[in-house]
């Protein structure tokens, strides 16, 4: 789930990304073009439902690809995300549009 909030100017969102574990996972992160796809910049706090959940801010008017990537190694799509766009390891990833 996309949760979107825009500042005063209107040129920064904040995204809160929300995820809801149905397979139980023990960790989540996003990875995506805003963070380089690096596994380790934006790790997701898991929620008393075992739900996990993070908030980044992006550029408005920009487009990005993410996928949440579960315990290391599970890499799953946004089941509410804006769109989808295929990758190049046949599956697809998530879209946000800010």
């Amino acid at each position: 789930m996309l949760k979107k909030s825009y500042s005063k100017t209107g040129k920064i969102c904040r995204v809160t990304f929300k995820y809801e574990n149905e397979e139980g996972a023990e960790s989540a992160v996003i990875a995506g073009e805003f963070n380089t796809w690096l596994l380790d910049a934006t790790p997701m706090k898991k929620l008393k439902n075992g739900s996990f959940s993070a908030t980044v801010s992006l550029p408005a008017g920009e487009t990005f690809l993410f996928r949440y990537v579960l315990d290391g190694n599970v890499w799953v799509n946004d089941h509410q995300a804006d769109g989808y766009a295929p990758n190049e390891y046949g599956e697809e990833n998530s879209i946000v549009r800010v």
